[in-house]
């Protein structure tokens, strides 16, 4: 084959376009310190950046996004459960100095406020929230777990208790068979009561109390499932009837025969010795795991509330303005059901890893803490003003003699011995008091090591994702990201190259077939 210079002047151009097109990619690597500029410069390294750049945004997402959040929210919640201790612990310390049979009247002033201010502290640690998120309020992030005002909204609740939600509470009678009342007692008008020292007696009566007080006065409905012959349950009712406090609902419903009675400005349902007996023969049958037979249920409802009363949305199934169309809102209904829904809140945190963040209201911001203080202030309270009253006699009688001292003196007494049964009663209240602190205190503390438990598991994906994301960050950089001495080294070598090759096209160029002639 004849080689003509053509020829060869098309060869020298075409390789001193491939040394510029070199010099060009070299150049441009040097520019962007990456390996390629589109996919079809290597499609592997393409290919592999993509799936690496994909990895290195979602670890980055869990790692500087997820996890922080994640963290704050389990940071606020800790420091509201730590309160929540501090505050119950506070109450348990108040009741060991209540059950002190030999306070002061002062000393039992100084308890019963302590315990207000605790019982107002510990439902608000309740609406502490992150980022405008309240965190115990399980889905419903945006409404506070009590109410911030007083507030009349109509609720119908239905509560889930079993035969252990029965308690039975001292009744002390203080009235006379005219009605007249030795705690209304006075030293002007003692001649006006008539109570004589058998009167005073000690009433002990069964009961539910429910988590609100200042119900309306509307009949709630209290059923249960009763076994019957065939090894069937069937649902039943019990009668109940409506008393307010000043009605002595508690002697009526101790000499019950049957039925209960319910007391709204208590937010108590008191059962006869037939009630009582029906609801503790409740028992849930193993066999059949989807259904509870040992539930008891009462329905009852609630209008008016005051500021700081938890909200019956975040703890039972209830619906608000019930029998209203175009308001009502029914929530938990599947609460009804055993399948109930738990409203945890989850996190991504790591690939295909979550953890909950939350801790819900009714793990650990019971009713019962509020109620039982309120019993332990009322009895506390019950024994000042019975001590005033006795104090009031007691000065009367130094200034009285003759008939009036020895009238005095059995009002005195009958008032005496309303003191001795009511500090006794106080006095046991406050020691089970202890216990039952003990045991929200408990609920407190399984709560709080369950977060403390969710912040240690979330350290160590958060230390596991730190390295991954570095991981993944060295393989795309190998994967994409230039030598930069090894392109300097060619870049140099295809400049010198092309310098080259361009010298020896131009010699070439000028040798043609005159040159031999």
């Amino acid at each position: 084959m004849r080689i003509t210079n053509k020829i060869m002047q098309n060869n020298n151009l075409a390789n001193i376009n491939t040394n510029k097109i070199l010099q060009d990619r070299l150049s441009t690597q040097m520019s962007t310190e990456k390996k390629i500029n589109r996919p079809s410069d290597d499609p592997v390294v393409a290919i592999r950046a993509l799936r690496l750049r994909s990895n290195v945004t979602e670890v980055t997402q869990y790692y500087s996004r997820n996890i922080p959040d994640a963290e704050s929210w389990l940071s606020v919640t800790e420091e509201a459960l730590k309160n929540l201790a501090e505050v119950v612990t506070a109450m348990q310390k108040q009741c060991t100095k209540g059950a002190n049979g030999d306070l002061k009247s002062s000393d039992r002033q100084i308890i019963v406020e302590q315990l207000k201010a605790l019982a107002d502290e510990v439902y608000s640690t309740g609406d502490a929230d992150y980022a405008g998120r309240y965190v115990f309020t399980g889905y419903r992030t945006d409404t506070s777990l009590s109410f911030m005002d007083a507030t009349e909204k109509k609720y119908s609740i239905t509560e889930q208790l079993d035969k252990n939600a029965i308690d039975q509470v001292t009744i002390i009678t203080t009235k006379g068979t005219d009605g007249s009342d030795v705690m209304d007692m006075t030293a002007n008008n003692y001649n006006n009561i008539n109570v004589n020292k058998e009167d005073i007696q000690q009433v002990d009566v069964y009961r539910f109390q429910l988590a609100y007080g200042s119900c309306d006065d509307t009949l709630p409905v209290l059923s249960y499932q009763e076994r019957q012959p065939d090894g069937t349950y069937q649902t039943k009712t019990i009668n109940t009837v409506l008393k307010h406090d000043y009605e002595s609902p508690y002697q009526e419903a101790a000499a019950a025969a049957d039925g209960a009675i319910f007391v709204p400005e208590t937010g108590e349902l008191l059962l006869s010795k037939d009630a009582y007996d029906k609801l503790m023969e409740t028992k849930d049958n193993v066999a059949t795991a989807d259904t509870n037979e040992g539930e008891i249920q009462i329905t009852y409802e609630k209008s008016k509330w005051i500021k700081g009363d938890l909200r019956p949305e975040h703890y039972f199934y209830c619906k608000s303005d019930p029998g209203d169309a175009d308001k009502e809102i029914t929530y938990n209904e599947s609460y009804l059901t055993s399948n109930a829904e738990r409203q945890d809140i989850e996190y991504d945190v790591g690939f295909n890893q979550t953890i909950r963040i939350n801790s819900t209201a009714d793990e650990c911001f019971k009713h019962g803490i509020g109620r039982d203080v309120e019993d332990l202030v009322n009895a506390m309270q019950d024994v000042l003003d019975t001590e005033k009253i006795v104090a009031d006699l007691t000065n009367l009688l130094g200034e009285s003699s003759g008939a009036d001292a020895d009238a005095i003196q059995k009002k005195l007494d009958v008032a005496t011995k309303v003191l001795e049964l009511k500090k006794d009663k106080a006095q046991k209240m406050f020691e089970h008091g202890i216990s039952l602190m003990q045991g929200y205190l408990d609920d407190t503390n399984v709560s709080l090591t369950n977060v403390g438990t969710r912040s240690r598991k979330l350290e160590l994906i958060e230390n596991r994702m730190q390295s991954q994301k570095t991981t993944f960050e060295t393989l795309k950089s190998e994967n994409e990201d230039i030598d930069i001495a090894e392109v300097i080294i060619n870049l140099s070598s295809a400049k010198l190259t092309y310098e080259a090759s361009l010298m020896a096209t131009g010699k070439v160029a000028q040798i043609s077939l005159l040159n031999y002639l």
